[in-house]
C-alpha cells in the first residue's frame, strides 16, 4: 500500500494560482472550491452590495468575492467572503490587485441551499479570531441576518427589526428590506 503525501500550499502559492471559473479558498493548505451560487444567493449579494456601497460612499469599500489573507490556527487562511467591507482608514493606501492584506471590519457570508448553519458559526468564529470585527451570516431560508461580534453573543435579525451596530453608524437596514429588495 502506498501512502500519498499531500503538499500544503502556502499563501503565496495559493495567490499565484491562475484565476479560473471556480472561486477557491485556502483552507488547511488546500485550495477548496466555494459552492456555486444560485439566484437567491446572487440576488442577496447584489442587494447588500448596493445598500452597503451607498452607506459607505467615500468612507470605505465594499467588494464581492475579495480574498482576505488571514491566519487560522497558526496557518495561512485565505477565505473569500461573499462581501467584504473595509474602511478607508483600515485599508493600506498601497494595496494593489491582491488579497486584502488586513482583517476588514465586516465579512458577509450568504448561505446556499444544502449548507448547514453550524459550519457558518465555525467560520464566523474563525473570522473573529483572525481579527475581523463583525461577521454577518445571511440565511435565505429563515430570511434572517445573524451578526457575530467578538465581544458578545451573536444576534439574529428578522423582519422589520433594524440591524443596529455602533460600528455601522447611520446604516439603516432590516432583514425584511434586504430580502424584499432581493425578490425573496
Amino acid at each position: 500500500m502506498m501512502t500519498q503525501t499531500i503538499t500544503k500550499l502556502t499563501l503565496q502559492e495559493f495567490l499565484a494560482l491562475p484565476e479560473g471559473d471556480v472561486t477557491c479558498e485556502l483552507i488547511n493548505g488546500e485550495a477548496v472550491p466555494k459552492m456555486s451560487p444560485k439566484r437567491f444567493h446572487a440576488s442577496l449579494q447584489a442587494e447588500l452590495l448596493a445598500i452597503l456601497r451607498a452607506w459607505c460612499a467615500g468612507d470605505g469599500f465594499v467588494y464581492p468575492e475579495w480574498a482576505i489573507a488571514l491566519q487560522r490556527n497558526g496557518e495561512d487562511w485565505c477565505p473569500v467572503p461573499d462581501l467584504t467591507y473595509i474602511s478607508a482608514n483600515r485599508l493600506p493606501p498601497d494595496v494593489g490587485n491582491e488579497a486584502c492584506p488586513v482583517p476588514p471590519e465586516l465579512a458577509i457570508e450568504i448561505m446556499s441551499e444544502g449548507q448547514a448553519f453550524k459550519q457558518f458559526i465555525e467560520k464566523a468564529a474563525d473570522y473573529l479570531n483572525a481579527g475581523v470585527d463583525r461577521v454577518w451570516i445571511v440565511d435565505p431560508v429563515s430570511r434572517s441576518i445573524t451578526v457575530f461580534f467578538g465581544d458578545r453573543p451573536p444576534q439574529t435579525y428578522t423582519g422589520s427589526t433594524p440591524l443596529t451596530d455602533w460600528m455601522f453608524a447611520n446604516l439603516e437596514l432590516t432583514a425584511l428590506q434586504v430580502f424584499q429588495q432581493a425578490g425573496i
